[in-house]
């Protein structure tokens, strides 16, 4: 039986995602990475992107928002602000949000960077990586 990975998608609510898999790749911020048995122990700051999980024949997509990643040896633990499945994404409502982010950040003054802003451009990302990982899977 070939050698697998232990993969944990967590984010501060819930447990999204445990299974043993063959290969994980996740977007961190210095690019996107392939994780396999044995690797090499590692921290890292994920990016608001698409996680690809591989097991056999099969692949699942996940969106997360950001987060960490920690590797070590056969253990992979992805803890994200927020995490979803891409068969449970609602796009329309990911659209949705996405359009109350940008009429929020547009509502505000010219050149304005506070801390709210900071929070819009997070639900930004956010829905924009839920609209690109729901539609494309």
């Amino acid at each position: 039986m070939p050698r697998t990975l232990l993969v944990e998608i967590v984010t501060p609510e819930q447990i999204v995602y445990t299974n043993e898999v063959a290969m994980v790749v996740v977007p961190t911020i210095d690019g996107e990475i392939g994780v396999l048995p044995l690797h090499a122990p590692l921290v890292g700051a994920l990016k608001p992107g698409e996680v690809r999980i591989k097991f056999g024949d099969t692949t699942e997509w996940f969106a997360v928002s950001g987060g960490y990643i920690q590797v070590h040896e056969d253990k992979v633990i992805i803890l994200a602000d927020d995490a979803i499945i891409a068969s449970q994404i609602d796009v329309e409502r990911a659209r949705q949000a996405k359009a109350l982010a940008e009429a929020r950040i547009a509502e505000l003054p010219h050149g304005t960077r506070d801390e709210g802003y900071d929070d819009l451009e997070r639900e930004l990302r956010w829905a924009e990586v839920r609209i690109a990982v729901g539609t494309a899977h």
